[in-house]
């Protein structure tokens, strides 16, 4: 097994959080070590209780294959919750089934996301004309960062929701990046400003 472990040996460790096949036939998915044999319920509830709190929007205006990588970026930092605005349907691919260990939601309209989140800063992710750099910027911890599509950004309907608008500073030849790897820039940097450094 590339990414998995074998058969566990016997005797088998025992509690609720283990799943009795994956004992049995070995475990090939890619999960830390520590969540090895263990049922997706418990995973997704142990990753719960460990989570920092941060949460992420995507506005989903059309099927944009980078929403995988945002979400499988959100597994890696242990984002609290994903919320998906607009259409349900999504490229699963790229997130590799990492959203199985995550809370997603979805939210029809800005609006509905904006009343299920009040009380929370949302932070649009966009290289707009009134954004502020992102290295000048002290990310909130109540922050919920929202991310646009690929070709057509955030729609101006979140823009004028947003407490705050960032963008990352670039020094090439290109107006952006992708907005998948945009997203990963942006959880690292909360988690480094409200997790690493706290260490």
């Amino acid at each position: 097994m590339t990414n998995g472990t074998a058969p566990h040996p016997r005797p088998w460790p025992t509690g609720p959080r283990y799943d009795r096949e994956l004992l049995a036939h070995g475990d090939g998915r890619n999960v830390a070590d520590k969540y090895r044999y263990w049922t997706i319920e418990a995973i997704r509830e142990d990753m719960q209780a460990g989570s920092g709190g941060l949460e992420i929007g995507v506005e989903n205006l059309e099927r944009d294959y980078n929403m995988g990588t945002i979400v499988r970026n959100a597994n890696a930092f242990n984002v609290r919750r994903v919320h998906v605005i607009g259409r349900r349907q999504w490229n699963k691919r790229g997130a590799m089934k990492t959203d199985a260990y995550l809370e997603v939601v979805y939210h029809a309209t800005v609006e509905d996301f904006v009343v299920a989140i009040r009380g929370r800063t949302i932070v649009a992710v966009d290289n707009v004309e009134s954004s502020q750099s992102l290295d000048t910027v002290d990310m909130p911890k109540d922050a919920v960062l929202v991310f646009g599509g690929e070709g057509p950004g955030i729609s101006e309907e979140m823009l004028q929701r947003a407490n705050m608008i960032v963008a990352i500073p670039q020094f090439g030849s290109t107006r952006s990046i992708n907005v998948g790897v945009a997203s990963g820039i942006l959880m690292y940097k909360w988690v480094e400003r409200h997790i690493l450094l706290k260490k």
